[in-house]
């Protein structure tokens, strides 16, 4: 796809894979809504860098597992750039919770995880879908995560959400072809902000073991996602319905 003079939406871009996605599509030609929930000041700051880019950027508060605030923030897009040709759906949250600990999650942990990770990018797609075919179609890009390839991951629920968003990328691959394509990327660890805060103090511990059991003696960094993200929004146009997995090769390592 050709991103120069195109449309974007990119949820949960006021920090990490979001914030260099969104500020990459700037740099791109394209003009982007950067979506937050609660990171406005953040998210202000990467409309603000993203316009210095030449395209029109714009802040739009909006809590995806809304299907209200979905339907208007793409509205806000619409109205704002007069098109939405990409629809990256990166919000995510989770509880760090061991997996062991069944008794620990509670119905509101998994209302919290699958309304945000799995109803979100439903409802998104769908307040999306009839704009992203307009214009000789458009493509939607799903940020999962390994915990939903390989059952390993913060909790149980957010496992869960990550299959349930794998599964659904299928589905609505199959649903919104031929004129959107619908694929996912699935990160391993990150290294950034929202792993940091979770793991704590085992961060590094944590970091380094997965260092050890990467083939290519690594972790993730926010721009190495958001490159991921663009190998599908420049690639093939034939590519549709796939998951990519992007975590060094840990999940082929032999434990």
């Amino acid at each position: 796809m050709e991103l120069s003079g195109k449309g974007a939406i990119v949820t949960g871009a006021g920090t990490g894979v979001g914030r260099a996605t969104a500020l990459a599509l700037a740099r791109a030609g394209c003009s982007v809504a950067v979506n937050y929930s609660r990171s406005k000041d953040a998210a202000e700051a990467v409309a603000a860098e993203a316009t210095s880019h030449g395209v029109e950027a714009i802040a739009v508060q909006a809590d995806v597992a809304n299907d209200d605030d979905c339907r208007r923030l793409v509205q806000v897009a619409l109205d704002t750039f007069g098109r939405l040709d990409v629809l990256v759906n990166n919000a995510g949250t989770t509880s760090f919770i061991p997996h062991h600990d069944l008794d620990a999650v509670t119905a509101e942990t998994w209302q919290a995880i699958m309304g945000v990770n799995l109803i979100g990018p439903f409802q998104m797609a769908r307040a999306a879908a009839a704009a992203l075919k307009d214009d000789g179609g458009g493509q939607i890009v799903n940020v999962s995560s390994v915990a939903g390839v390989y059952g390993t991951g913060s909790s149980i629920p957010y496992c869960a959400s990550k299959a349930g968003l794998n599964n659904l990328t299928v589905t609505l691959a199959r649903v919104l072809g031929p004129e959107v394509q619908v694929n996912t990327v699935c990160p391993g660890f990150i290294d950034g902000s929202w792993l940091q805060e979770g793991f704590g103090d085992a961060f590094e511990s944590i970091k380094q073991s997965v260092v050890k059991r990467s083939l290519l003696g690594a972790v993730s960094t926010p721009d190495d996602i958001k490159d991921a993200i663009f190998g599908f929004l420049l690639g093939s146009r034939l590519t549709t319905g796939e998951l990519l997995v992007v975590d060094g090769g840990v999940g082929r390592s032999a434990w």
